[in-house]
This record gives C-alpha cells, sequence and structure tokens, in this order.
C-alpha cells in the first residue's frame, strides 16, 4: 500500500503490486486536489485511510479500479463505496460527475504509462 512517488508503467503496476485480483484488477485512490495517486490495497477504505493520514481531504478522495491489462478505454473503472457520497450528491459507487472522472483521469495518466 503506497501512495506514488514517481512514475510507472503499467506493466511494472502489474509486476509491482501485492494485490492484484483474478482479473488483473489493481485497487486504486487518487486525490484530485492534490494530483496524487495511492495504490495496492485490498480495500479502497485502507488507501483513504493512508491518504487522510498524510493531510488529504475526504472529499478529494475518489476509489477506482485499474486494468493494467486491457485496452486504454478499459483501464480505468471509478467504482468504490468510498465513492458514495450524497453530500457531494454522489449517490452511487460510481463518479457521477464527468469533471471529477476527467481529473480522475488526468491525475492517473501522469502517474501510470503505457
Amino acid at each position: 500500500m503506497r501512495i506514488l512517488d514517481s512514475v510507472i508503467s503499467k506493466k511494472v503496476l502489474l509486476k509491482s503490486s501485492e494485490v492484484v485480483f483474478d482479473e488483473c484488477m489493481v485497487k486504486g485512490v487518487v486525490d484530485v486536489d492534490r494530483g496524487e495517486l495511492a495504490i495496492d490495497a485490498q480495500l479502497h477504505a485502507d488507501l483513504e485511510q493512508l491518504f487522510l493520514e498524510n493531510g488529504s481531504l475526504q472529499e478529494s478522495l475518489w476509489g477506482i479500479n485499474l486494468y493494467p491489462d486491457d485496452a486504454p478505454e478499459d483501464f480505468i473503472e471509478f467504482d468504490s463505496m468510498i465513492n458514495i457520497r450524497p453530500r457531494q450528491n454522489n449517490r452511487s459507487r460510481g463518479v457521477e460527475s464527468l469533471e471529477t472522472r476527467e481529473k480522475i483521469t488526468e491525475v492517473v495518466q501522469r502517474w501510470i504509462t503505457e
């Protein structure tokens, strides 16, 4: 479980991840305000807690799943229990705001390359 401090490739993401699920999926959490990405946990909530302990605001944190072996358009899945937050008008596990999804995608692309 870690907050990335250097850019990694999808191949390195897959090989270095401690937690890779049956479908070659890696859980991640993005801090959209700080532009940071945390990976490698069994639960998104664990990565959320790591960020909170490092000064992030909960409303800036969004859970995602990464599929390094999939096509680029299927690489990021916006699905996590930590995303359910009615006070931010997000009533599902997905990320309902297009603007927020774009910010998440930008952060992921900044930290993970082909």
